[in-house]
């Protein structure tokens, strides 16, 4: 049973090493190896002295033959640990050079061979325990002779043993004395002390715990949004920014508070509860509240399919535990805006922006939009410093796209995924780095040049082809075949040919392999010519939050309306029944990956009795509205 190993000394003092794990060590989600590496000995990784690199690597479709490193992160790696041939200390740290800083340490080849070795370890010591044992292990490269080597391998001893079978439900334990109210965003509960903030150039001392209150938010606001226990605004309704990405961040929020920046004071203790319903409230000091767990092993199986509406990647994983039937409604400008940051044709046109940056003339290039010199060199420097490592820059854009949508797509393999393509508004692509350059100015952005009108037009066509570029890599170089497109904004006919068109272009095919496009049904139009539209396309998935505020004529960010907005309008109701018989009708796809059935208990009853196929919510309601789905079907 005992044994002594005899090895030679790897050299990776002359070379790389680092930790990997045949889990996610955040999450918990047991399909991806997790493998860090820096340059030299692996103690200062193992110790947290250097910001490694970073690699997942989706394991099922890895075994399938892809090459499916659906994330890469380069880390700083500022120093490497070597051996001191001096006759001093057994070891020593030294700099490393800033252009190695930037590069990986590992080529793609060597990742994809040390997470096959994950398999095989974990498989190993599965078989060995009888039951799954996934594992930490250590890695090391040998400078000489380029071999790689597993040091240690050992059971994983934290994701593994968390209870995935239980969700929460937070409830107010006393009341107090109420010192705003607004439109209620999530069913979470948060306190912490205020911080509010008027610009978001203000935002530096903000801490991890701080309450946001800010007069409304915007995409450049995220990085804070993230720290934040829970948000609050001044504007802004149940579709607003803001409450969009809490909803995908699980932090509460109350939004269209009106006077929030005015009635709160910095530093003030209050408590966020968003677990009352509709409206929202903040409670002056801290507050008492419970959160209740509950099994989703018993959580009873529907007909009605329940997907889930998902943006951030890095919280996909986490979300895929709860129970359901894949991704309804996956957002491209949440990774668009947080995980690449620049706008595409700013990378489509580095070459000639770099030259005027230096003050060179560049012949046949004007940018659309003229900004001052001083802007083009400031984003050059934003762009240079986020594409570190990337001589092609335009590769920079499609590789991060795909790592978004392969985290969100991986996470819920072999389940559906659908990815809709970009929406954002001309206001928020002109916030993206290098932006102002490409974006005109719009009175109302919300009706304006946004989804489909943007992707066969001269101004953007190529830059959206850089969308399917990403959507192919994800299919075909990492084999996950379960994303499928969907069309967002699609106001004519004429228009879904020429964005279908377009799609072609770029090398995605509807039908081939699989692929299937869908278009969203959130425009009067959408309804009326259903019949004509649904010849171009596979299914319709319902945005009701488009489609109440096109019927009723009213613009769903603006508070001054807010009272009017509202899906259960039976104008709204009737469209949405008309078009749900029609597709059943016509044996097509659909689905909601609107609010309100997130948002209101007697609309998602009211679509599953239309006879929806699938019902996409946002994560903090799936079970309460699965249960309650699976009772109606049962009294149906």
């Amino acid at each position: 049973a005992l044994s002594i190993g005899v090895q030679k000394m790897v050299r990776s003092d002359m070379a790389c090493s680092g930790v990997m794990f045949s889990i996610d060590t955040e999450s918990g989600f047991d399909k991806v190896s997790f493998i860090t590496g820096a340059y030299g000995l692996g103690e200062n990784v193992v110790q947290g002295a250097v910001n490694p690199d970073e690699y997942l690597v989706f394991k099922p479709t890895l075994e399938e033959g892809y090459k499916p490193i659906i994330s890469k992160k380069v880390g700083e790696k500022h120093i490497k640990m070597i051996y001191d041939a001096s006759g001093g200390k057994l070891t020593k740290n030294i700099p490393v050079p800033k252009e190695l800083q930037e590069k990986f340490v590992l080529t793609d080849e060597e990742v994809l061979t040390l997470a096959k070795w994950t398999i095989i370890i974990e498989d190993h010591y599965t078989a060995k325990k009888g039951h799954y044992q996934p594992m930490d292990m250590e890695w090391a490269k040998d400078g000489k002779t380029g071999e790689l080597f597993i040091v240690q391998a050992r059971p994983e001893t934290v994701q593994s043993r968390k209870d995935r079978s239980k969700v929460e439900s937070y409830e107010m334990s006393e009341k107090g004395e109420i010192l705003c109210s607004g439109v209620s965003v999530g069913a979470k509960i948060g306190h912490g002390q205020v911080r509010v903030i008027h610009n978001i150039h203000e935002a530096n001392n903000f801490k991890k715990g701080d309450i946001l209150v800010t007069d409304m938010t915007d995409p450049d606001w995220e990085p804070i949004m993230k720290l934040a226990s829970a948000i609050i605004t001044n504007r802004g309704g149940r579709t607003c920014h803001a409450a969009i990405i809490s909803r995908e961040m699980g932090v509460p929020a109350v939004v269209g508070c009106g006077n929030a920046t005015e009635s709160l004071k910095d530093n003030q203790k209050v408590t966020v509860s968003c677990a009352g319903g509709e409206v929202g409230y903040v409670f002056k000091d801290y507050l008492k509240y419970k959160v209740s767990e509950f099994s989703v092993d018993n959580i009873p199986e529907t007909k009605t399919k329940i997907m889930m509406n998902i943006g951030n990647p890095h919280l996909a994983f986490q979300q895929s535990f709860l129970p359901n039937d894949g991704v309804g409604l996956a957002r491209e400008e949440f990774i668009i805006n947080s995980g690449v940051q620049i706008h595409p044709n700013a990378l489509l046109n580095y070459t000639q922006l770099k030259a005027i940056a230096s003050g060179k003339s560049v012949k046949d290039f004007k940018a659309p939009v003229e900004q001052p010199i001083e802007y083009i060199k400031a984003e050059i420097a934003k762009i240079d410093n986020l594409t570190k490592g990337y001589n092609d820059k335009v590769q920079y854009y499609v590789d991060k796209l795909a790592e978004g949508m392969a985290m969100i797509t991986a996470a819920f393999y072999p389940k559906k995924v659908i990815i809709r393509l970009s929406d954002f508004k001309t206001n928020e692509y002109a916030n993206l780095i290098g932006g102002k350059l490409f974006e005109p100015s719009e009175d109302n952005p919300m009706i304006g040049w946004r989804g489909s009108s943007r992707y066969y037009a001269e101004g953007f066509k190529e830059a959206f082809k850089l969308e399917v570029r990403a959507i192919k890599k994800v299919r075909e170089e990492f084999g996950l075949k379960n994303l499928t497109i969907m069309i967002p904004f699609c106001r004519t006919t004429d228009e879904a040919k020429k964005v279908i068109a377009t799609i072609k272009e770029g090398g995605l095919e509807r039908g081939k392999d699989g692929l299937k496009i869908y278009l969203m049904c959130e425009i009067p139009s959408n309804v009326i010519l259903a019949d004509q539209f649904l010849d171009l396309c596979d299914g319709y998935s319902l945005g009701t939050n488009d489609l109440t505020q096109l019927t009723l004529g009213l613009d769903r960010d603006s508070e001054l309306v807010a009272h009017v907005y509202d899906e259960r309008n039976q104008a709204v109701k009737d469209l949405v029944a008309a078009v749900i018989n029609k597709c059943n009708e016509r044996g097509k796809y659909v689905g909601i990956c609107g609010q309100a059935p997130s948002d209101y208990p007697e609309f998602a009853e009211f679509v599953v009795e239309c006879g929806i196929q699938t019902m996409s919510l946002n994560p903090d309601t799936i079970v309460k509205t699965k249960l309650a789905i699976a009772e109606l079907e049962h009294k149906l």
